[in-house]
């Protein structure tokens, strides 16, 4: 038990990092290793607008902000892009909320 314990601390303070498949249009943090993924999904529904349709992440990793760190990737890639979002996500739409930067909600449609 004191092993588990000691690995889970690891875990957290390991760096999350966010990698972006463009092809596969998703966002994606790996957990544990390669073993286990945090993945934000989206399509493009226009030629400048995306769709954040679905966050997801492993019930073992829930409650360690592991999705505003998607949630973030994503609104940055529709600022970067100067793209408009609709969010379906329910996650995003909280995570816009609770951080109304004005380059986000310039880029979201209601």
């Amino acid at each position: 038990m004191a092993q588990a314990a000691q690995i889970n601390v690891l875990e957290i303070s390991s760096p999350i990092r966010v990698e972006h498949d463009k092809k596969r249009r998703q966002f994606s943090i790996r957990l544990n290793g390669s073993y286990d993924r945090a993945v934000l999904l989206y399509e493009y529904v226009g030629k400048k607008t995306v769709d954040l349709q679905h966050t997801e992440v492993p019930d073992a990793y829930r409650g360690r902000g592991i999705a505003k760190h998607l949630a973030k990737a994503a609104m940055d890639f529709v600022v970067e892009e100067d793209l408009k979002a609709h969010l379906t996500c329910w996650y995003i739409q909280k995570y816009v909320k609770e951080n109304p930067h004005p380059h986000y909600l310039e880029h979201i449609i209601h």
